[in-house]
């Protein structure tokens, strides 16, 4: 889906990325280029941008190197169209936050975010990546420390960062844009280009100009209905449960002084350890992905245990717990009326029954007010956030989150 042209430039090179959603993006910095070919890198080839959510809609087969890329030709263009307003951006300053939006992913596990804090518990992604890319600034002598400071929010132009994270970060206009390409759910188009053209710097702070205020009403609303319709569809919900249960299954076993075998040293590793320091882990981690997850679940369908087995046939045919959403809490009584409905119809015991029912909740906010403000900047100079702006469709009850509460079981279906 992504092909490499490599064009000869004398001392250096250069890249040429046909890319599905933009067109052509073109890398021609040295260290980029290097950092590309890194096998810590290369992994995100094999790591799905969108986990499980190819179950409901079969094009977002996408995968965490897709979306890198894009993030960096939208920061790309961001920086370009900030410099052609004046803003001071050095040559380290706009490698640096190249760099550091190439690598803001850098260090998802196997199905993205599904199994975020459940290999590593109590670590998410960005502090993994963050551990990855100061390897890597060991190995290429201190030429990502700007990067890293943008990266971390402690570099002086804190504008910098905002385009690397934040409530309208590149990261989130490459995701919303792209994932709405390969699901075909138009709901999530978003006028990227016109936002990076509105964008402006105001007190160091990145801000938008008066006349980009509709478009980015239009991309949180975007945001929201992705968030609901795609990211948090009770299908996807439900796979990605189950993964959860399995691994905690599997952990289970292996507790209990059980032999099991999964298909893949590192993950062999993750289920029987729990490291804490990164030189622990880091390099197992780095050698785990997609791969590893659907080896293992083929591999365990045969397992004599009814749980693992029977999950694990489940995800890979794709006959999934069933999902309800709804926006009061689960009774606790529905929830233990299942647990009997699994035993019955598994023929095991309902505390082993449990792990094919259980619950929990999700919520969304289409604007977040505590987080990092989206500030737009007027003709006169003066600032308002986007919520405070006269007329705007983006207003206070719209900074509430929604929050839905959701029951996995299993049918006789």
């Amino acid at each position: 889906m992504t092909s490499f042209n490599k064009i000869n430039m004398g001392k250096g090179s250069q890249k040429i990325i046909n890319d599905p959603v933009y067109g052509f993006i073109t890398i021609d910095h040295p260290l980029i280029l290097e950092l590309i070919a890194h096998p810590f890198y290369q992994r995100l080839r094999r790591i799905q941008q969108m986990g499980f959510a190819n179950l409901v809609y079969p094009g977002a087969v996408h995968t965490r190197l897709h979306h890198s890329l894009g993030a960096y030709h939208l920061m790309c263009n961001a920086l370009s169209s900030l410099k052609g307003k004046g803003i001071a951006i050095t040559e380290a300053e706009e490698l640096g936050a190249k760099i550091a939006i190439l690598l803001h992913d850098i260090g998802h596990g196997p199905f993205s975010h599904a199994l975020e804090n459940v290999l590593i518990e109590n670590l998410d992604h960005e502090s993994v990546s963050l551990k990855m890319m100061q390897l890597l600034n060991e190995e290429l002598d201190g030429q990502l420390s700007t990067a890293i400071a943008i990266f971390t929010n402690l570099y002086p132009k804190k504008f910098l960062h905002q385009l690397v994270s934040g409530q309208l970060d590149v990261d989130r206009m490459d995701y919303l844009n792209r994932d709405s390409f390969f699901t075909g759910v138009s709901e999530g188009v978003i006028g990227y280009d016109r936002i990076l053209h509105m964008l402006t710097v105001h007190q160091g702070e990145l801000m938008v100009q008066e006349k980009g205020i509709y478009s980015i009403e239009k991309f949180l609303v975007a945001r929201r209905l992705m968030y609901w319709q795609v990211y948090l569809h009770k299908t996807v919900v439900s796979a990605e449960s189950m993964l959860v249960k399995i691994i905690q299954r599997a952990r289970e076993k292996i507790k209990a002084g059980e032999f099991l075998f999964s298909g893949s040293e590192s993950l062999d590793f993750f289920l029987s350890h729990a490291p804490q320091d990164p030189s622990e882990w880091l390099e197992a981690f780095s050698l785990m992905d997609d791969n590893d997850i659907l080896s293992a679940l083929k591999i365990w369908m045969k397992d004599p245990d009814p749980v693992l087995s029977n999950l694990s046939a489940m995800l890979i045919n794709r006959r999934l717990l069933k999902a309800k959403l709804q926006v009061e809490p689960i009774e606790e009584s529905q929830v233990n009326r299942r647990i009997q409905e699994a035993a019955e119809i598994l023929n095991i015991p309902e505390k082993d029954a449990a792990f094919f029912v259980f619950t929990g909740e999700h919520a969304n906010t289409t604007y977040n007010q505590t987080d990092e403000k989206i500030n737009i900047l007027f003709k006169d100079q003066t600032v308002r956030d986007i919520s405070q702006v006269d007329n705007a469709l983006i207003h206070r009850s719209l900074s509430t989150a929604v929050k839905k509460f959701y029951i996995c079981y299993l049918t006789r279906e």
